[in-house]
């Protein structure tokens, strides 16, 4: 028999979705033949999550914990491949119950948060469900004041910390960052390369072309000024007060901006596009064949 390596598990995982202790064993029992172990699954209870598992998982929800005294949130994010799905109450007690572990348990680590009770959890619920379920990240945000924010359809949540004031200040910049998404904190958090991307996209404007190098320059800096005080959380128009930036706003309440965390479902998965046309022409000619 050949032995059943870490790889060979790894693989069965990545092509069925299911858990590690159930590929070790299907391994095992079809004596380290992948494809005889995927035959075996789809012909036990595996077979939905098996025939499942590979479909892109970019719906879901966003769901934030705070502590009671407002100096740690969880952020969390767990995927479905509908948006239906994601508001089934099944799905939504599953994100609540992985949530709740990762706050008791202080883990951000998903594969050590879904080991064992939860990842069983997991797979009973895809079986139940019909489609691929993915817990994708878990963020710690810590501080003197913390609080968060959840958009009321579960797609975008964040967490703000301040280094003092009022937790209520500090759900109403969540909600602010969660509208409007700032790319960093403050100006000088701006990637380097970013900055340069920017520089580049301005020197091709057209009232750029054939002005001298100085000009070039000094209308340069005017503008990579703008497009860092846009982008930076702290010299944004506060949303309920546009003539209040969000940092004049944390100052007034005696207090510096610590960190935030934005989260939006399904951002940088890269989603399938289906041809639907072309899926009933296919089985039209399947069926007649």
């Amino acid at each position: 028999m050949a032995a059943i390596t870490a790889a060979m598990v790894k693989e069965l995982r990545e092509r069925t979705g299911l858990g590690m202790m159930e590929c070790k064993k299907a391994l095992v029992e079809s004596e380290g033949d992948v494809d005889a172990a995927i035959e075996n699954m789809r012909k036990s209870s595996g077979l939905k999550a098996a025939k499942k598992a590979g479909r892109t998982a970019a719906e879901g929800v966003a769901l934030v914990k705070v502590s009671d005294d407002n100096t740690r949130a969880f952020i969390l994010e767990v995927n479905s491949e509908t948006d239906f799905v994601a508001r089934d109450d099944n799905f939504l007690d599953f994100v609540r119950e992985v949530l709740d572990t990762a706050f008791a348990n202080d883990e951000t680590d998903v594969a050590k948060l879904m080991a064992g009770d939860l990842e069983s959890k997991r797979e009973a619920l895809v079986q139940k469900i019909g489609e691929n379920v993915t817990v994708r990240r878990v963020v710690k945000v810590e501080g003197a004041v913390v609080d968060g924010y959840v958009h009321s359809n579960n797609k975008i949540a964040a967490v703000v910390a301040l280094t003092a004031g009022d937790s209520e200040v500090a759900r109403d910049i969540a909600m602010h960052v969660a509208a409007v998404n700032p790319r960093v904190a403050r100006g000088e958090d701006m990637p380097q390369d970013e900055v340069e991307q920017e520089k580049d996209i301005i020197r091709a404007q057209p009232d750029m072309a054939g002005k001298p190098a100085e000009i070039v320059e000094k209308m340069m800096a005017g503008r990579i000024g703008k497009f860092l005080k846009e982008n930076s959380l702290v010299d944004q128009p506060f949303v309920k007060n546009p003539e209040q930036t969000v940092g004049a706003l944390v100052k007034s309440n005696g207090g510096e901006l610590s960190s935030f965390v934005r989260i939006e479902v399904g951002e940088g998965i890269e989603r399938e596009t289906v041809d639907f046309a072309a899926e009933v022409a296919a089985a039209a000619g399947s069926s007649k064949s």
